[in-house]
């Protein structure tokens, strides 16, 4: 099991790199656990959350939140309430995960939703 300082280290380490490339884009910052995964776009100048969606929500109770579909749905509920904030271009941070399993599900289905990235 990894060691709690090397997960916020490795975090740490893939937010320095995001600020260098993200300009004045919005940060779409996925937290995922064991059961459920979570998902919000940030604006780092002001500090707020502009969108946010996640697996604990009433039309995502149907599934797992721990499974690829509900990454999936949390993905595409996400992007809709982007457009709503008009938000269209955003930079991915996967936080301490691997962009693979979840994660990337959550990803790409943002991307079929509208979200460039």
């Amino acid at each position: 099991m990894a060691d709690k300082a090397a997960i916020q280290k490795r975090a740490q380490r893939i937010r320095r790199q995001i600020k260098k490339v993200a300009g004045d884009r919005p940060r779409l910052s996925v937290h995922r656990t064991s059961m459920h995964i979570y998902a919000q776009i940030i604006d780092d100048v002001k500090g707020h959350t502009l969108a946010a969606a996640s697996s604990l929500e009433k039309g995502a109770k149907d599934s797992s939140g721990a499974n690829i579909a509900a990454a999936t749905a949390v993905g595409k509920a996400l992007a809709e309430r982007a457009k709503k904030a008009g938000v269209k271009e955003v930079v991915f941070d996967r936080g301490p995960y691997i962009y693979h399993g979840r994660v990337k599900a959550l990803a790409e289905a943002a991307r079929e939703g509208g979200l460039s990235f």
